[in-house]
């Protein structure tokens, strides 16, 4: 409690950067208010919960993720711009260019990545700022995140898949209304379990951006640790991003809960449990290993997984079409967006 008053004190203290961390919170809300639909898109649409109630089980899920999973992937995205050009500014612009990104994309309801709009916003502003586009970024952090946006739905896709397939033949006996009726119970245990790798993943995309800020303004005396690769996360910064990204979940997100739960294919509990524990292993997996993977790419994959198990006609290509559509754009387009910003926030400065 003292080291976190102590350092709320340092941030009020400088209302420029208390302005830029609650920008970052807002963007944390926001990644929770965008991505609820991943959370609570399969049980909403397969009728085991009411929206309301799915947001509220998200939400806590979301939370609890906090004492769980580490900091792997917040090491990650603090460290995806070189030190020399992480400012303020470049901070600030690239959560402008995420929350810009995210709100267009929620209004036409779309589930693109709030992770790949934040890496791709920082990164844009850094380069902005830089001059330059070479040396800006490490590269063995960006390889690693461009690699898993095509292999994180792939994953998830596979998962989901194999799990149906395999649970279809385990049950070919069993009459179709006793295993949805398993299945309204064993999905709620499927849903709190992605709900704790959304957590896990999303939130420490925040407490990255965040510590990256504290190491940039009021914790100078630390930035050679910083440059050299040592980052600490104090827990109240990751408790403040997963209450954030569950309060946001609690908002809601309905126009994406659409396209997600009911538009790409039509699930039943069973296939609403597979496609979730499939996500959910994913999102574990690349926590521990430390690599920002989108939540979204994940559940949808899992979700075509889940549906081409009956016959590919079941999934509905053109929106999926529209969502891959989506992906490809959100870390060019939040850069631009970013540096345009970069450049509006360096005029009024």
């Amino acid at each position: 409690m003292e080291a976190f008053l102590r350092d709320l004190v340092a941030i009020f203290n400088h209302p420029y950067v208390a302005l830029i961390f609650i920008a970052a919170l807002a963007f944390d809300f926001i990644n929770g208010f965008h991505d609820a639909a991943n959370s609570i898109a399969t049980i909403v649409g397969t009728g085991v919960l009411r929206p309301f109630q799915a947001v509220c089980w998200a939400a806590w899920w979301n939370f609890a993720a906090a004492w769980l999973f580490g900091v792997h992937v917040a090491n990650a995205v603090a460290k995806w711009v070189h030190a020399d050009y992480v400012t303020p500014e470049v901070i600030f612009a690239g959560l402008l260019g995420a929350i810009v990104w995210n709100l267009i994309t929620w209004y036409g309801g779309l589930p693109s990545s709030s992770s790949h709009a934040l890496l791709g916003g920082f990164g844009g502003a850094a380069m902005v700022h830089a001059g330059k586009w070479g040396g800006v970024l490490h590269t063995t952090k960006v390889v690693a995140t461009v690699e898993f946006i095509v292999l994180a739905p792939m994953i998830g896709l596979t998962l989901g898949l194999l799990l149906t397939f395999l649970l279809l033949w385990a049950l070919r006996r069993v009459s179709a209304l006793k295993v949805d009726r398993w299945f309204r119970g064993i999905q709620l245990l499927s849903a709190a379990a992605y709900s704790l790798g959304h957590g896990t993943n999303d939130a420490q995309k925040t407490m990255g951006i965040i510590a990256a800020l504290l190491y940039a303004t009021v914790w100078k005396s630390q930035q050679a640790a910083f440059a050299a690769g040592s980052i600490e996360f104090p827990f109240w910064i990751v408790l403040v991003c997963h209450l954030a990204i569950g309060l946001g979940t609690m908002a809601g997100g309905w126009r994406i809960v659409k396209t997600m739960g009911m538009k790409i294919t039509k699930l039943r509990p069973y296939g609403g449990a597979c496609a979730e524990s499939a996500a959910a292993v994913s999102l574990f997996l690349s926590a521990k290993w430390g690599i920002p993977v989108s939540t979204t790419h994940t559940i949808t994959g899992a979700i075509v997984g889940v549906g081409s198990v009956q016959r590919l006609s079941a999934v509905r290509w053109g929106v999926a079409r529209r969502v891959v559509w989506a992906w490809v754009l959100t870390i060019p387009c939040a850069g631009i967006v970013a540096a345009a910003s970069y450049k509006v926030i360096e005029w009024l400065r």
